[in-house]
């Protein structure tokens, strides 16, 4: 049976608010704009807030995203795993490898199917439930088909996952464990989305990237909010944001405003920086050709598959914050995200999918450029496990024979 009940929410939502027409709405089962058809997206009374209550009642939460219940717009509900409160760690190894002086990772691998995509689907799975649909769906790219499979296993759920057919086979064998139906489709993920575009039409699912997108892409602000606190309540200097759909790279933006607005991080200047990879990056191709708009990439070809999104739906909108907040990009080889990769892993100990390379390689990019100064907090957003279908035997030694002199023989350089 599913999950039906939800905790008593604290959230002080106002409604969803169009960003084309700027109409405010009830957040009633509307997904578009009720005037215009626009995109909507939740808009909360920053204004009522006292404070130094929120941060109390904030730091007396629960150690996942629903800590931030106040500036959610769907109460936690109950019975679903914790999703969030990943570390913020520092990173002085990597950061001396690519020159950074004051470098963090913000590790979302670390959440229950290892990637940051538990975050968005956390919230979008308490509305469908609010709403009392039996089923959720998505297009992916591999990392939300195992968080919605996952969730959907975890309330009793049906779920339909739609990928491209050419998707790491290991992400789409993990959501089919989880007992989801994983619908692979001849083509690319601009096709898929296409094609779950009508069906959202047709079928009362919840699909969380369609139907419940404005509720949706509020979990992946959390990420910011965390960091914030993890840093005592103020803001980075600089978040580095690996780029897909865009989503996060926006929603980091409207997190940052949202502590601003309700008082608890002060004014600081927050640069967002967008990473794509070459064979993949609409957005950071925008950005470096002078804040153009976004040309869809219509073939992407790269190591990086989870970030192989061609026509990004915040394209536009993430090309515009990077320059209002005086952020740059990067567009970078796969040789240069399998270095990346393997860096993150041998300086610090964490094993990032390829996304995770691409971060690295661009923040060591705007490194090069001088985008950052010493004295300034960098975040790197790691937010898929390199479990998922990164890891190859390419750097594996041959076999030695049972012998200590072969072992001697094979490693002398290691050894000298």
């Amino acid at each position: 049976m599913a999950t039906t009940l939800e905790r008593t929410s604290t959230s002080r939502l106002r409604g969803l608010r169009c960003r084309a027409c700027h109409v405010l709405q009830p957040a009633d089962d509307r997904y578009v704009c009720g005037d215009c058809y626009g995109p909507i997206e939740p808009e909360y009374d920053l204004a009522s807030f006292d404070t130094e209550s929120l941060r109390d009642e904030i730091e007396r939460g629960p150690l996942s995203l629903w800590r931030y219940a106040p500036l959610l717009p769907v109460a936690q509900p109950r019975g679903h795993f914790a999703v969030g409160w990943t570390p913020l760690v520092e990173a002085p190894r990597l950061g001396a490898a690519i020159g950074v002086a004051r470098l963090f990772l913000k590790d979302d691998s670390r959440n229950p199917s290892l990637s940051f995509k538990d975050r968005p689907v956390a919230v979008a799975l308490a509305r469908a439930l609010a709403l009392g649909l039996d089923t959720i769906a998505c297009a992916s790219t591999g990392n939300l088909a195992g968080a919605v499979a996952a969730a959907a296993a975890r309330n009793g759920l049906r779920a339909f996952v739609f990928v491209p057919a050419g998707t790491d086979e290991s992400k789409v064998a993990g959501a089919a464990a989880y007992g989801a139906n994983v619908v692979r489709v001849n083509g690319t993920y601009d096709q898929v989305n296409r094609l779950c575009a009508r069906l959202a039409d047709e079928e009362r699912w919840g699909f969380v990237n369609f139907t419940l997108r404005p509720y949706y892409a509020e979990g992946s602000k959390t990420l910011l909010f965390e960091s914030a606190e993890q840093l005592g309540w103020r803001l980075p200097d600089h978040v580095v944001v690996p780029v897909g759909s865009g989503a996060l790279l926006t929603r980091t933006a409207t997190a940052a405003a949202q502590l601003r607005g309700s008082g608890l991080v002060d004014d600081g200047a927050l640069r967002i920086h967008a990473a794509q990879p070459a064979g993949c990056a609409p957005v950071s191709d925008a950005v470096l050709d002078g804040y153009r708009p976004v040309r869809p990439v219509r073939d992407p070809v790269t190591v990086a598959r989870s970030l192989a999104i061609g026509a990004p739906a915040d394209g536009d909108g993430s090309v515009d914050i990077i320059r209002a907040t005086g952020g740059s990009a990067g567009s970078v080889g796969d040789d240069d995200v399998l270095e990346g990769c393997a860096l993150l892993a041998s300086t610090e100990g964490v094993l990032a999918e390829p996304a995770g390379g691409v971060v690295v390689a661009t923040a060591k990019a705007l490194a090069v450029r001088g985008a950052f100064a010493d004295d300034e907090v960098v975040v790197l957003y790691i937010t898929g496990n390199g479990y998922k279908g990164a890891l190859t035997a390419a750097s594996l030694r041959p076999a030695i024979a049972a012998d200590a002199d072969a072992f001697r023989a094979a490693y002398a350089e290691v050894l000298a």
